[in-house]
């Protein structure tokens, strides 16, 4: 293997929006630093099923619905 080619992996602590952290190996910052989210698993929609809207400005949605109005379906 090459030398001095792969990152270093340190240990830092994660801290999430609740106040839990743990302790994880990471090539972010140095050993010993505290990340702290913004965005977790606990507050983000994507994780916690949040409401989403589709936005459609006379794009595909419109166009597809107007094509195909006069079926009734």
């Amino acid at each position: 293997m090459k030398q001095d080619i792969h990152p270093d992996y340190h240990m830092i602590k994660v801290v999430m929006n609740d106040g839990t952290n743990y302790m994880t190996r990471s090539t972010w910052g140095s050993e010993g630093d505290t990340m702290n989210l913004d965005i977790d698993p606990t507050t983000h929609p994507a994780w916690t099923g949040g409401n989403q809207h589709l936005v459609d400005r006379g794009g595909r949605v419109s166009r597809f619905k107007k094509k195909y109005e006069g079926l009734g379906i």
